[in-house]
């Protein structure tokens, strides 16, 4: 039977495999984000309805659910800072009132295993936003999964980096703690069914895959079905949950305040306590997927460059978001623009090829060392740094991350805009473009920024000295590797 369908989130991580699934179910799908033009650049789009709505507006939300049969809810701010427990508080209430008045038949609420006794910060709250939907008067599920295994999700990411990076590893005590990894493939196929439950059930349930295994094992395990040498794990009992989250943000490409937040709930024991949703959701006849097979599956998919969506999807918490300003009296006259331009013996198709390949294993076409190091300082300060790379090699969509940069607007063939997520005093853009004058193909190139305080302005004439090495030598890189892509 068909049924419609609020998904929140489908910019994320989650949200973004969850839409086609639904869509391939036979269900009508609408999705509510905060920037409808942040789904442009999804193969689904065009089959979706897109309602523009912030969770903590009662009047959207209210607005977006009306006439809807199951709605996803699938917010979430990981640890974007001290106050994010209250304001995933405040979005609930809002979602749940909304989803009451509006008539939704059912919630759908994607959570974390939550083990007995003291919770971290991070399970806590997803238990709080579980209850509150629970209490709303709609009949609600909510499905409670440990780790995640999927190619791009950031407990996979961690786990992949941390095997691969480190043939020998001085861990905490928590590669010592016991979880119940599922495949990303078995909690897509659970969401979708929940469309098909009685709609008297209002309850929670724990999902989990067959294997339950420690944080070690599943590094041995990621090491085996890699091919890797096995790995030599030594714990050490004083390292703390944000000393260990530095650690993670240094050698994967999780940053430390997404990583603390996932090794605060490998702290604590999470696996099922009950398996309750088989009554109405029976395993398929192949049973689910174990967790050297969802590795398998998920490298499967990074090898060939299948990735759907990945952890750095959404948006990450207390990146800047603001748009790019166009009038130079934006927020007080202060802006400063490096503008460069250059003629290049190429067709337009070739140049766009390579600015729209930039970044990742590709690189920014000068002084690789410079960028390595501001990446490297971004780590230092808690940032992403470079290690987030790209999607996917050579295509990207609008809300793409690639490296420390995001994708803030794409017109193929013609521009690309990416704003910057890195740690700074202020706002900062990079600008690429492509245009014809004539017969020649054009490459335009302006990086822009907006200070934030003394300090601002104080980081950009500071950088100023390098802005030719760096930004001067990129047109006539850009330009040499276009005609490269050209040549017969």
């Amino acid at each position: 039977m068909t049924v419609r369908c609020l998904v929140t989130g489908a910019t994320g991580y989650i949200g973004g495999r969850l839409v086609p699934e639904l869509l391939g179910a036979g269900h009508q799908v609408r999705c509510m984000t905060r920037t409808a033009g942040r789904l442009r650049g999804q193969p689904w789009v065009s089959r979706v309805e897109v309602a523009q709505a912030d969770a903590l507006d009662p009047a959207a939300t209210r607005q977006a659910l009306e006439g809807i049969d199951v709605a996803y809810y699938l917010v979430h701010a990981m640890a974007s800072g001290p106050d994010f427990a209250r304001r995933d508080r405040r979005a609930a209430s809002v979602f749940a009132e909304a989803a009451r008045d509006a008539g939704v038949r059912r919630i759908v609420y994607l959570g974390g295993l939550t083990p007995s006794g003291r919770l971290s910060r991070h399970l806590q709250s997803r238990a709080e936003v579980g209850e509150i939907l629970l209490e709303s008067g709609v009949p609600t599920a909510v499905l409670r999964a440990g780790v995640i295994i999927g190619s791009g999700s950031a407990s996979f990411e961690m786990l992949r980096n941390l095997t691969e990076r480190l043939p020998v590893m001085t861990t905490p005590r928590w590669v010592h703690t016991r979880t119940q990894p599922i495949a990303v493939r078995d909690v897509l196929r659970y969401l979708v069914m929940c469309t098909a439950l009685p709609y008297e059930v209002n309850r929670t349930f724990d999902i989990g895959g067959p294997d339950v295994l420690t944080y070690g094992d599943m590094m041995h395990g990621y090491a085996a079905v890699a091919e890797l040498p096995k790995r030599v794990i030594i714990p050490v009992p004083f390292l703390t949950p944000w000393l260990s989250s530095l650690w993670v943000g240094l050698v994967s490409p999780v940053p430390a305040n997404v990583a603390r937040p996932l090794v605060e709930s490998l702290s604590t024991e999470t696996i099922c306590r009950e398996h309750d949703i088989t009554r109405y959701i029976p395993e398929p006849p192949e049973g689910l997927i174990g967790f050297r097979r969802s590795v398998e599956l998920a490298l499967k998919r990074i090898k060939e460059a299948d990735v759907a969506t990945r952890w750095s999807s959404a948006a990450l918490p207390g990146a800047p978001s603001d748009p790019l300003p166009t009038d130079p009296d934006w927020a007080g006259g202060s802006l400063y623009i490096d503008r460069r331009s250059r003629v290049v013996p190429a067709s337009p198709e070739a140049l766009w090829k390579v600015i729209e390949g930039v970044g990742g294993d590709n690189g920014w076409y000068s002084l690789p060392v410079a960028w390595r190091l501001r990446g490297f300082l971004d780590r230092m300060m808690g940032g992403v740094g470079l290690r987030r790379g790209r999607r996917d090699p050579t295509r990207l969509r609008i809300g793409d991350a690639v490296d420390f940069w995001r994708v803030e607007e794409l017109e193929p063939g013609r521009l690309l805009r990416l704003r910057a997520e890195m740690r700074l005093p202020g706002l900062a853009w990079l600008e690429l473009t492509v245009h014809k004058d004539g017969d020649q193909t054009v490459y335009g190139q302006r990086a822009i920024f907006h200070p934030r305080g003394l300090l601002g302005h104080l980081y950009w004439w500071g950088i100023s000295p390098f802005h030719g090495l760096i930004f001067g030598r990129m047109p006539r890189n850009v330009a040499r590797a276009a005609a490269r892509t050209s040549s017969p």
